[in-house]
């Protein structure tokens, strides 16, 4: 397999870019690593000249970059996430410096599409945003000094991609292990955390208490078990039987 089909399933996504700017040097970084996908959340100014003139060659870059109305849309196809995230949070996510991150997205290219998200650039990602990746990377860098540019931080992380996708080049081919089924998508798993919410909060197993935190430790649990498309099918059908059993009690209670 050549390098250019190792990367083309990785997907780098900008989440709510305020300068055009950063957008082109992005693409430019992009494009110097050998990556083309590049999915844009609300970017506030684009298309734009700005993002043309600092690409510098990198515009077909930019003229095939999807735009999408939220982090969910854009990664929906998606089996694997990974948050670039500046600072440690409060989001219990698998935590990897770059070169472990890039070669995780790498090994994941076997189960289909992978994305590599980053967030504004004043605030980076939210912990919303944040929760529906599977893991976070960090850069490491001088504690007294450790703002990067936003393209900057695509640059390192592009760079780490290649070299791991290098790595996995020269290893023997190793067939995938088959599935019955395909992987869940990112699309798919959201779906399911919806239902898990609308569900529990019929069968009020949340008490009225607040249930953020449980939600996070039920996604983190479900995406290690790395589910394929009919157990999450499988689960809805599970939480749809729930509820109708719910509704079924509510209306005996009412008569």
């Amino acid at each position: 397999m050549s390098l250019r089909e190792f990367l083309r399933p990785v997907r780098i996504v900008l989440v709510d870019t305020a300068l055009p700017e950063n957008i082109g040097s992005a693409a430019r970084a992009m494009k110097t690593m050998g990556l083309s996908d590049l999915a844009l959340v609300r970017p506030k100014l684009f298309p734009d000249q700005r993002a043309n003139a600092l690409a510098a060659g990198a515009d077909d870059v930019l003229e095939q970059a999807r735009i999408a109305e939220s982090l969910t849309d854009a990664i929906a196809d998606c089996v694997h996430a990974v948050g670039c995230t500046a600072r440690l949070r409060d989001i219990r996510l698998p935590m990897f410096e770059p070169a472990a991150a890039a070669q995780e997205l790498v090994t994941q290219t076997r189960r289909g599409p992978v994305a590599l998200v980053f967030g504004a650039e004043r605030t980076g990602l939210t912990n919303e945003d944040l929760s529906r990746c599977d893991a976070a990377v960090h850069i490491p860098t001088e504690a007294d000094f450790s703002s990067l540019n936003l393209a900057q931080a695509v640059q390192v992380l592009a760079y780490c991609v290649r070299n791991a996708a290098l790595t996995e080049q020269a290893l023997p081919a190793i067939p995938a292990e088959p599935r019955e089924d395909p992987p869940a998508t990112i699309e798919q798993m959201e779906r399911m955390f919806g239902h898990f919410e609308e569900a529990l909060t019929e069968i009020d197993f949340f008490k009225g208490r607040p249930y953020g935190h449980l939600m996070q430790r039920l996604r983190r649990m479900l995406h290690r078990a790395d589910l394929d498309s009919r157990e999450v099918m499988i689960l809805r059908g599970i939480l749809a039987e729930a509820q109708r059993m719910a509704r079924l009690a509510a209306g005996a209670v009412n008569k």
